[in-house]
């Protein structure tokens, strides 16, 4: 995707040292970051410099194969496992970065040797980079069907392209239906309290050329009650065996008022973000987060400069759950690398195993 003309990856390995877009200045600086080893590389997924399932889990694959490269003799090994865990910590809900450790310690195991380990690292953190790329573009060719010309979709938080290495997941059918000259418009909820849509979202859509506006996430319920809502596409963080999801915070509400309004409601995800090992959401450890992500907020002033102000009452407390669970009945279908996939235990197995479901648009 580009940013002002110029092609970029949102995470990438240079050398032994990871390269991501700092999505912490964004939209107001275009800054990059440079993380010289695992350590770093975790702070970033941590601090949340990196974020979005996809671009968390090629973050946390080569985080893991800069500690291979760099893991002392001789008990290398054990340093491995160790940094392993430190990946593992940084954020618990989004199933693509356990998965990407998962792949990248396999890959460890099955070399030979300490140098084979180091090459067996690099090169199998650079295939999941790549194949969340690829996976991003095919849900883009899945999904863009189900946008009509003229169409209305309503995200929430960000799932475009810097939520992946490329092309995302909820935005790919959104780029691939307005560059097959469809018209398309989208409300980005504003996504309290860290903002991702307002943030995020929006600048990656004016990177793009997309009509978009900018919706309080309060204003939802009247988007819907006027019929101005064509769809629903979110991304996900984790996906339970019977279709039970953990996203951003707030999507729970957007699929109530999606079923009663009868609004498609959609999950655009890649096979890595399904667990068949969670049999439902019941079993998805939700994140809580700092209070004062949700008591202060940063914004650009008038001058340029980035300032941290307080919008909550002095002394007020706050709670900071950064995840919802949408019971996989309120949602249509899960659109995938593969196809469309009905949020049902038998069709989500049939994907895991190399199939897809077609389901009801």
């Amino acid at each position: 995707m580009l940013v002002n003309g110029t092609p970029y990856r949102t995470v990438w390995l240079d050398g032994s040292t990871v390269r991501m877009i700092d999505q912490r200045l964004l939209p107001f600086r275009f800054e990059l970051l440079a993380c010289a080893t695992a350590a770093d590389t975790a702070e970033a997924i941590r601090t949340m410099a990196v974020r979005g399932a996809g671009a968390i889990g090629a973050a946390a694959g080569y985080a893991l194969a800069q500690a291979v490269l760099a893991a002392p003799e001789p008990e290398w090994r054990e340093a491995v496992q160790t940094a392993a865990r430190m990946i593992q910590a940084t954020r618990p809900t989004a199933r693509d970065l356990f998965f990407s450790v998962e792949q990248v310690l396999e890959a460890v195991q099955g070399a030979a040797g300490r140098d084979g380990a180091r090459k067996a690292a690099v090169a199998r953190a650079q295939e999941l980079a790549d194949e969340n790329a690829r996976a991003g573009e095919q849900i883009g060719v899945a999904g863009e069907p189900l946008i009509p010309s003229g169409g209305r979709v309503l995200t929430h938080c960000n799932a475009g392209w810097l939520a992946f290495t490329d092309w995302g997941s909820a935005l790919a059918p959104v780029y691939k239906a307005h560059r097959a000259g469809k018209r398309v418009s989208v409300y980005a909820t504003e996504t309290r309290p860290r903002g991702q849509g307002a943030r995020l979202t929006a600048w990656e859509l004016g990177q793009e050329g997309v009509p978009h506006q900018v919706v309080a996430d309060t204003a939802c319920g009247w988007l819907f009650q006027r019929r101005r809502v064509d769809c629903v596409i979110v991304g996900a963080d984790r996906i339970a065996a019977n279709g039970d999801t953990a996203n951003k915070i707030g999507t729970y509400t957007l699929a109530v008022l999606a079923a009663q309004h009868r609004v498609p409601f959609y999950v655009a995800a890649p096979r890595s973000t399904f667990d068949l090992q969670t049999p439902s959401g019941e079993g998805i450890v939700i994140e809580e987060r700092d209070e004062e992500e949700v008591l202060l907020v940063t914004g650009a002033a008038d001058d340029g400069s980035l300032r941290r102000v307080r919008v909550a009452a002095p002394g007020a407390a706050a709670l900071n759950p950064a995840f919802d669970v949408t019971p996989g009945a309120l949602i249509r279908a899960f659109i995938t690398e593969a196809g469309l996939v009905q949020p049902h235990p038998d069709a989500i197995a049939g994907l895991m195993r190399g199939g897809a479901s077609r389901a009801v648009r």
